[in-house]
């Protein structure tokens, strides 16, 4: 047998199969935490907009770019990183898109006007795309099959720690320095990442001829699917969807991106994406539950700082106390899940994962204005516990299964779908809060004006409280008006709330049967020699 002197070093490549377990769990563990820096880094900025804001004299419709410019690039470079991969090669792609990674990042934290921040988000974006699904290809090649049930624990916990930690680690960190460090401390980590990565991971070639044959028209038609697509998503809400000039316009060119993005994945003679993976039937059920496990993963981590902020009041730091126990939940399921996806019939896990993540948002779907940690506490430890029994089965049998030749791109269209997931999922549960708190709003000021007299009593007690620190009674009555207004606001708001937690529960609880849908993966065969 070949020693690790014999390797064909001269070719740049290592053959996995003789690589040294260690060295393959070292190389696992650094590209996964560059996988880790560059999904943090979509949610990091949430809670930190307005320090944002303020420090680069932008607009309110100017900041949201700060995070939709990110996400449109990193949603474009995913399906794109399989193609890249086989050109540039594994390490070279993830040593490139970490460097690049880093560099934005130090541009994004010396920024000085919100046009040059845009511009840098979606650089940073865009090439840490790339680091999100190699890794999963990465890990399911250079491990034996015997030895891959860690890596879908491993990387559903990455997947869903890192968007949940986000919010809170971001608006922890923008009290403590400034929100320029939400990038300058990816600068070290992101150094570490470009240097050991081409150092461990000569794992395959490049096939630079590749590049000699990009189909331009069929790029251009991915950039504008995708990337209108996630604009739709993520200004359609703020705008009135279709009503808003920018947004059909967006509308119209990610529809024609989409017909011929499809068009040239099916016809063209060398597709940047190629959609093989999807002749299994399996792996096109497992993108359908990813997507759906994507809509509740990042459409629960919007919300949650949203009620915590806009009905409870907490500020940036009591929201990060109050949802961590989602993420220490997360890391205490991660390593039961990969235990019971490899022991247990992975079919039958993601119908437990999905039940008890329905169960988390039911209990949330009763919730009140005045909830707090304690009553938060289990609705976010039931959900934290149950994602990692979604995804973790749910990677095996979506990429488990694929022939070697098809990992890249079975492994960047499983990554798109939980990323469009959660934009639809953002969008969706963004425009019900806004239709149902009106629709609340409405019935709660028709039961006031069905009792008149209740309702003058409680301004006139509110009146009467306030007069206390006033001498002016119409001031007083003015105050209190406003003060009603609120609460009716803030009681609205809590029962919309209620409404988007009970409709993500019951699409849920819808997809479990699509799980049995699947066909069951082949045990792992038994240990391999590594010598």
């Amino acid at each position: 047998m070949a020693s690790a002197a014999a390797l064909p070093v001269s070719r740049g490549t290592i053959d996995p199969a003789l690589m040294t377990n260690r060295s393959r769990i070292l190389l696992f563990a650094i590209m996964a935490f560059g996988q880790f820096l560059a999904l943090l880094d979509t949610q990091i900025v949430a809670a930190s907009l307005n320090s944002v804001q303020a420090g680069l004299s932008a607009g309110p419709d100017e900041i949201a770019w700060v995070q939709t410019s990110y996400l449109m690039a990193e949603i474009v470079m995913i399906p794109l990183s399989g193609f890249l991969a086989r050109a540039l090669s594994t390490r070279w792609l993830f040593a490139g898109s970490a460097a690049l990674f880093t560099l934005s990042s130090l541009l994004c934290g010396t920024a000085t006007s919100i046009d040059q921040m845009i511009v840098y988000r979606a650089i940073q974006g865009f090439v840490g795309g790339a680091m999100i699904p190699t890794v999963f290809a990465v890990g399911f090649t250079i491990f034996p099959p015997d030895k891959r049930a860690f890596i879908p624990g491993v990387l559903g916990l990455v997947s869903t720690l890192a968007p949940t930690l986000g919010p809170s680690l971001g608006g922890w960190i923008t009290d403590a320095a400034s929100w320029r460090w939400l990038f300058f401390m990816n600068i070290a980590p992101g150094l570490l990442i470009t240097i050991a990565v081409p150092i461990l991971g000569r794992i395959d070639e490049p096939d630079l001829a590749l590049l000699k044959k990009i189909d331009w028209l069929h790029l251009a038609s991915l950039i504008l699917f995708l990337g209108g697509l996630q604009y739709v998503l993520e200004e359609g809400p703020r705008h009135d969807w279709l009503q808003d000039e920018a947004v059909a316009s967006a509308a119209w060119l990610s529809a024609v991106g989409c017909v011929v993005f499809f068009e040239r994945c099916c016809f063209a003679a060398s597709p940047l994406v190629r959609l093989t993976p999807f002749r299994r039937p399996t792996f096109g059920i497992a993108c359908g539950l990813n997507m759906v496990i994507g809509f509740g993963l990042y459409a629960a981590t919007y919300l949650m700082p949203v009620f915590l902020g806009r009905v409870r009041g907490f500020s940036s730091s009591q929201i990060g106390e109050t949802v961590f126990v989602a993420g220490l939940a997360m890391g205490c399921g991660a390593p039961i899940a990969a235990k019971l996806s490899s022991r247990a019939d992975p079919r039958l896990v993601v119908g437990v994962g999905f039940t008890f993540f329905a169960l988390g948002l039911w209990l949330l779907s009763d919730v009140g204005p005045q909830w707090g940690f304690g009553e938060l506490l289990v609705p976010q430890v039931v959900r934290g516990f149950a994602i990692l029994l979604c995804i973790v089965p749910t990677v095996g049998l979506g990429i488990g299964g694929a022939a070697p030749a098809e990992l890249r791109d079975a492994s960047g269209l499983f990554n798109l779908t939980r990323n469009l997931g959660g934009a639809i999922g953002i969008a969706v549960v963004n425009t019900w809060l806004q239709d149902q708190s009106r629709v609340h709003a409405l019935r709660l000021s028709e039961a006031m004006g069905a009792a008149p007299a209740a309702a003058l009593d409680m301004l006139s007690g509110l009146a009467a409280q306030i007069g206390t620190t006033t001498a002016d009674a119409a001031q007083a009555l003015a105050m209190a008006q406003a003060e009603m207004g609120q609460f009716v606001a803030r009681q609205a708001l809590a029962m919309a709330f209620d409404d988007v937690f009970a409709g993500m529960a019951l699409i849920f609880a819808l997809a479990i049967p699509l799980a049995a849908l699947c066909k069951r993966p082949p045990l792992p065969a038994g240990p391999v020699s590594e010598h």
